[in-house]
C-alpha cells in the first residue's frame, strides 16, 4: 500500500448503527461506509443517496473503511486506492 492517507487514517467511533441521513430521512441503503476521519456512516454508491462519497465531496475526509459485518477494506477518495 503506497497511499499515505490509507497508511495514516485513524479508527473513530461510528456515528450511528446506520447511514446517518438515510436513517434521518427515512430512506434505505445497499451497504454501509465509516468515515475514518470523524466516523460519519454512510452509504454506499450502489445506494440510491450515495451519502459517503458525498460526505467526502463536503469535508475532504479521504479515506472510507467498509461498515459491513466481516470486511474491513479501506478506501482513499484522493488517490483511488483500496488498502
Amino acid at each position: 500500500m503506497s497511499c499515505e492517507d490509507l497508511k495514516s487514517a485513524e479508527n473513530p467511533a461510528p456515528t450511528a448503527e446506520g447511514c446517518v441521513e438515510c436513517l434521518r430521512d427515512g430512506t434505505g441503503w445497499v451497504h454501509l461506509r465509516r468515515c475514518l476521519t470523524c466516523g460519519h456512516i454512510g452509504c454506499c454508491d450502489s445506494s440510491p443517496q450515495k451519502h459517503a462519497t458525498l460526505h467526502y465531496h463536503e469535508t475532504e475526509h479521504p479515506v472510507i473503511q467498509s461498515f459491513e459485518p466481516g470486511e474491513d477494506w479501506r478506501w482513499c477518495f484522493v488517490h483511488e486506492e483500496v488498502g
